[in-house]
């Protein structure tokens, strides 16, 4: 079995949301900042913007 054969979900709120996007994009000025390469992480920032939300109905 290939890495790239596994796949994951994650279920966040919208406040993680922000706050994953933040903190990746927090990673990439750094890398930005000691001139590293950036591909991997815009990838992962795009795949988390891109990624589609889904309404969830709470019952009490």
């Amino acid at each position: 079995m290939k890495v790239q054969d596994i796949k994951h979900k994650v279920t966040l709120d919208d406040f993680e949301h922000r706050l994953l996007i933040g903190c990746v994009n927090a990673a990439r000025t750094m890398y930005i900042e000691q001139n590293k390469p950036t591909e991997d992480v815009d990838d992962l920032l795009v795949k988390i913007i891109k990624s589609p939300s889904k309404k969830v109905s709470v019952r009490i």
